[in-house]
Formats: C-alpha cells, sequence, structure tokens
C-alpha cells in the first residue's frame, strides 16, 4: 500500500496568471480537464497567494487535487494525490494523467507541459538520491532488515534486479550486483595483495574484506564500529560477504570491533605498518567548500592513515560520483596540502546500486 503522487507541470505565458480575467479563464480550462477525467471531483477551497493562486479540488475516494499558478516563471503546477492498496486498481490511470495533460495543453496553447509517472510513498521507500541530488526509483519490494544501531539507522531491503542492497542512514551502500564496486575499490589485477599486511577503515559490510582474502594476504585486519551492520550483512548478504563476518577471525585476518581512529591512534604509538590502507569509510562531502564535521573527518584520517603506510604503501579510497566534480576537485586539493607529500591515481566504474559512475583513488607516498 502506499500514497501515490501525481505531477503535472505546464510553462505559460505569465501575462495569463498575472491578470484576474485571464486568470479565471486558465482555472476553467484547468478545471474541465480534470472534470473530463476525475468526473466526481468537486471545488474545495482557493486563495489568492503572494506568487499566483491556490485551488484544492477533492472527491469521496479521496483524490486531492491541487492547483498552483506562479506568475513570475509563469508556471502552473497541479498535484494529485490518493491512497492505494497493493491490489486496488489505480484511481487515477495512467491514460487519465496524460488526457489531462494534452488536454491542457490543447485547450490552453502551452508550448509545454509534463506529467510524472506516480510517486509511491510508503514505509518501503523506494527512492534513493544519486551523488549530485537527483532522484532514482529502484524496484524495491521487500524490507529485509531494519535497526536502528548507536550510529546509523541500518536496512537491507531487496530488489529485483539488483538483490539484497544495504541502506545507511536512507542512502544506498552496497548491493550483490556491486561486485564491480569492490574490485574497482581494490583495483583488482592492477595491484598485488600476496603476501602485504592490509588495514581496512570500515568495511563493515565485508564484501572488501571477502574480496581480499581471495588475493592470499599475509594479513588483514578490518577496523568497523557498527556491530549491528556487520550482523546484517553476515544474516542478509551472504553473496558478497561469504562468511568473514560470521567467523570475524582466521588464519590471516581479523575483525576488530572499534572505532577505526582509536585504532589508528594505538597503531601510530606502537610504530605498525601497513602495505596497503583502505579508507571503506564516508564518501567525499558535497559541500560548497572543503569545511565542516565530515571534511575534518577525511582529512584526521587521510593524516592518520599514512602515518601507518609503508613508504611504498598505498591508501586505496572510494570518493563520489562524476557528476559531482566540484567535490573530488576539492579532495584532490586537499590530497595536495598532506605532508609528507603524495601521488594519486584514479580510476572509476559504473556501479548498478548507485546507477551512476564512481570515482576510486590510489594514493602514496611522492
Amino acid at each position: 500500500m502506499s500514497v501515490q503522487t501525481i505531477l503535472l507541470d505546464f510553462s505559460i505565458d505569465p501575462q495569463r496568471l498575472g491578470d484576474e480575467v485571464s486568470r479565471k479563464e486558465v482555472r476553467k480550462n484547468i478545471e474541465e480537464a480534470l472534470e473530463s477525467y476525475l468526473p466526481n471531483l468537486r471545488f474545495v477551497y482557493d486563495m489568492i497567494t503572494e506568487d499566483g493562486y491556490f485551488g484544492m479540488y477533492m472527491d469521496k475516494a479521496g483524490v486531492v487535487v491541487s492547483v498552483r499558478f506562479f506568475v513570475a516563471p509563469g508556471l502552473i503546477t497541479i498535484n494529485i494525490e490518493y491512497f492505494k492498496e497493493n491490489t486496488e486498481q489505480p484511481k487515477v490511470s495512467l491514460e487519465s494523467t496524460r488526457g489531462i495533460e494534452n488536454t491542457l495543453i490543447k485547450t490552453l496553447n502551452l508550448i509545454h507541459g509534463h506529467s510524472l509517472l506516480p510517486i509511491k510513498r510508503s514505509p518501503l521507500s523506494k527512492y534513493f538520491p544519486t551523488s549530485d541530488e537527483r532522484l532514482i526509483e529502484y524496484d524495491i519490494d521487500q524490507m529485509v532488515f531494519e535497526k536502528r544501531s548507536p550510529f546509523q539507522k541500518v536496512q537491507i531491503v531487496h530488489s529485483k534486479v539488483l538483490g539484497n542492497m544495504l541502506v545507511l542512514d536512507e542512502l544506498q551502500n552496497l548491493a550483490e550486483a556491486d561486485l564491480i564496486y569492490t574490485e574497482t575499490l581494490m583495483m583488482r589485477g592492477v595491484e598485488q595483495y600476496e603476501g602485504k599486511e592490509i588495514c581496512i577503515l570500515g568495511g563493515g559490510d565485508g564484501a572488501l574484506l571477502y574480496e581480499l582474502l581471495k588475493e592470499k594476504p599475509k594479513f588483514v585486519t578490518m577496523l568497523e564500529i557498527d556491530d549491528v551492520v556487520m550482523q546484517a550483512c553476515n544474516e542478509h548478504l551472504k553473496s558478497i560477504c561469504g562468511d568473514v563476518l560470521e567467523r570475524r577471525r582466521g588464519p590471516n585476518y581479523e575483525i576488530i570491533v572499534e572505532d577505526a581512529m582509536v585504532a589508528l591512534q594505538k597503531y601510530i604509538k606502537e610504530g605498525r605498518k601497513f602495505d596497503y590502507v583502505f579508507g571503506d569509510l564516508t564518501d567525499v562531502p558535497i559541500s560548497p567548500t572543503p569545511t565542516g564535521e565530515l571534511w575534518d573527518f577525511i582529512r584526521t584520517f587521510l593524516e592518520a592513515s599514512f602515518k601507518v603506510l609503508r613508504p611504498n604503501g598505498k591508501f586505496m579510497t572510494h570518493a563520489n560520483g562524476s557528476n559531482c566534480p566540484e567535490a573530488l576537485r576539492m579532495y584532490e586539493n586537499e590530497l595536495k596540502k598532506l605532508d609528507p607529500p603524495v601521488k594519486y591515481t584514479t580510476s572509476k566504474a559504473f556501479v548498478p546500486s548507485f546507477m551512476e559512475e564512481w570515482n576510486f583513488y590510489q594514493v602514496s607516498f611522492a
């Protein structure tokens, strides 16, 4: 069950909305178009607003229609909303929506008109944002796991195409179809991990650890603070993490449930060194400037990570989408500020569950 929200918008000469006589004519045409496809709709309320006009219509079946005129840009919006049970036929069909759109384009002599398929609003969200804040609808049909840990909201949802998908704080994180993400992060086939000592910062889904162990490393230490994430992935994402999250320790790996920064500071004092450090924590933030809590977090981990890297070691991390070039540029500027200086290479991959191209960095001492 869900609340169905249908959005239509039309461009019109602003003068036809600013003049009272013209506005009434436009409103009449809209009412006639709505009544043609929603015959039981009745006028409820309207008012003149600072930016134009607002009107509301309803019928006994629970369909609510709001109409807005925005004078300055010459924009008309029509929002249709109603509740729908899973087995119930839509109260407003796609054919009706297209009919309203085409009728208004014709009767009002408009150049532009556009309608969206219903947005389905329910406790089981099907919508997640891209890196540059565009909305994507997923084919999610089931909530597999949901729990709030001391650190974040943890969900695993099922997608017909992507399989089970980890969602953290309402953001898609990793799905069963996302092997390309992990392989690009570790640069499989390019980097040689056999016999190497590796530290993973984060990585609670277990996918990176599981894939790295296939490369016969000497030892992998994984530092993950959120045990709820690991429990959920161990139960519902076995295809990407195998049994590493269940066992937590093996001949050549150990998972430590601890704040990664606390552990890194301990390693720095002990003089412990790694051949590879993976930053599998937060993405590069989207912000006007490289300031704020998340940027401070990234800088802190970068500085600490290079203090535990061997001279010929590498820091490997994910960044953000290719549609966020300014964020990537700011991240690269932060890399240039590190002392001692570093050099970096980049790689890209289209990640199925992100539905966009993602960027990864490989950073080493200059």
